[in-house]
């Protein structure tokens, strides 16, 4: 019997592959955001930090508000493409399939003392702490300006956290509460 010859592929590899680049960009950006001050990763990845990862090709941010126009520019001079929107600054690198939101919600400014670190993408960033990833979690499920699907995956990651961390069960609305406890 011959020997095989098999290669294993590390996440941050999978990732990468499959974002055309999206390992390397977050990166990058982690990079950019580390120069200018304080910030931390809120969203679906942090929440990948606390729970079984789940995959996603977003990368949800808060940084200093009195660093955003900075960023902005400086990810802009790497060659990323910088977009204003209502409540986000959108960048992506070209080819890349990363979306990375930096939101200008003003609550999540409260996120930035309290953060931790992490591994991401193999690489050490700061992301919101348990509960304020939770907390964002629950203002983006509520928010009703939000697509359907969107919320749903909120619902999805908030259903992932209670499941690892019971006691966060009395900060959800009834409604997810009782899914739980019918679970």
């Amino acid at each position: 019997m011959a020997a095989c010859d098999t290669e294993v592929v590390t996440a941050v590899e999978a990732y990468e592959l499959t974002t055309h680049g999206g390992a390397t960009d977050f990166a990058r950006m982690i990079a950019a955001c580390e120069a200018l001050g304080p910030y931390c990763l809120i969203g679906g990845l942090a929440v990948n930090c606390f729970v079984e990862p789940v995959y996603t090709l977003d990368a949800d941010m808060v940084v200093i508000s009195s660093g955003l126009n900075n960023l902005g520019a400086k990810l802009r001079a790497q060659g990323f493409k910088i977009e204003q929107h209502t409540y986000s600054v959108n960048a992506m690198a070209p080819e890349s399939q990363l979306r990375i939101q930096f939101t200008t919600d003003e609550r999540y400014q409260a996120f930035l003392p309290r953060a931790i670190e992490a591994e991401v993408l193999g690489i050490r960033v700061k992301i919101a702490c348990l509960e304020d990833v939770t907390r964002g979690k629950l203002w983006a499920y509520g928010d009703p300006r939000r697509r359907l699907s969107k919320r749903k995956k909120d619902e999805l990651d908030l259903i992932r956290l209670a499941e690892a961390y019971p006691e966060l069960k009395p900060l959800y609305p009834d409604e997810i509460r009782q899914q739980l406890d019918r679970g």
